[in-house]
């Protein structure tokens, strides 16, 4: 069977990348309000600094913020996909492999799906309906943008 007969494929392909961008997007840009317009000093002493042992807590603290918060929103729109999806999987790889390393998987598994979505992103890109397609694809020899 040729592509010919499966025209529809690539439509539900990046129907499905759209709607996966909104929803993980969505979700990410979720925690990372949650972090900016809550106790940052307090997340950055506890977390940060007395969980993780990192320097420098606070500006640490409000990288992971603005990678989740501005990150997620990227990603929900398709702009600057791998951009986004790569800060939200360097978060989300420290959330789960320092911040939650010793925790039972029920507790760690919500940063795994999302740094696993986060690093399907950057090998994908953020498919033919996100802003990136629109801002930065060229045209390919047949004519089309994007399939």
């Amino acid at each position: 069977m040729t592509t010919e007969h499966c025209s529809w494929k690539p439509r539900l392909q990046n129907l499905g990348l759209l709607i996966l961008r909104l929803l993980i997007g969505y979700g990410i840009a979720q925690h990372g309000w949650g972090k900016m317009m809550g106790d940052m000093a307090g997340f950055a002493e506890g977390a940060v600094a007395g969980k993780m042992g990192l320097p420098y807590p606070l500006f640490f603290a409000w990288a992971a913020a603005i990678s989740e918060g501005v990150g997620g929103i990227l990603l929900a729109l398709g702009l600057l996909t791998r951009v986004a999806a790569f800060s939200i999987l360097c978060v989300m790889a420290s959330a789960f492999f320092i911040f939650h390393g010793t925790d039972p998987w029920e507790v760690k598994e919500l940063a795994f799906v999302y740094g696993s979505t986060a690093l399907s992103f950057i090998m994908t890109g953020g498919g033919c309906y996100a802003l990136d397609a629109l801002l930065f694809c060229r045209e390919k020899k047949d004519g089309t943008i994007c399939q």
